[in-house]
């Protein structure tokens, strides 16, 4: 590539100009770090998987589960924390959606627009499912001892 400009130049084919005064930084893709949810569906998540640890801890305590239960909610707290600090970066320019906004539009996703009512059951089922499954794991461990 440089060869053939070299070669345009040596002809007097090529003009060289002088780069423009005013250059300014320009982004070609807008940074949008956020998920378009309301917060607080995080929050029932993180509610939700909390939760599921404070049950299981009290129906097996256990000293020697402490360690692993202190790592497991380190991770659960850096798994949301982490993405909530993503998104409040410097050039970052869409805020999350309100309830009621999210009441109002629902939510954009990859097949097309889904209505709130069905986002947050695609959200939360996971995180309450697992909150029954403790509840039933700690009433079977109850009634079997």
């Amino acid at each position: 590539m440089s060869h053939i400009v070299h070669d345009l130049i040596a002809r007097g084919d090529a003009r060289v100009v002088a780069a423009p005064v005013e250059a300014s930084l320009r982004h070609q893709v807008e940074a949008d770090r956020n998920f378009g949810l309301p917060t607080a569906l995080y929050g029932a998540t993180v509610g939700c998987y909390l939760g599921f640890l404070v049950i299981v801890g009290t129906a097996f305590a256990n000293p020697v589960l402490a360690i692993p239960m202190a790592i497991i909610v380190l991770l659960i707290v850096a798994a949301f924390a982490v993405p909530a600090v993503w998104t409040r970066l410097r050039d970052n320019v869409s805020e999350p959606q309100t309830l009621g906004e999210f009441e109002t539009r629902g939510i954009m996703t990859n097949t097309g627009r889904l209505a709130p009512r069905d986002a947050t059951i695609q959200v939360l089922i996971l995180p309450v499912l697992l909150v029954v499954w403790g509840l039933a794991v700690a009433l079977i461990a109850a009634i079997v001892t």
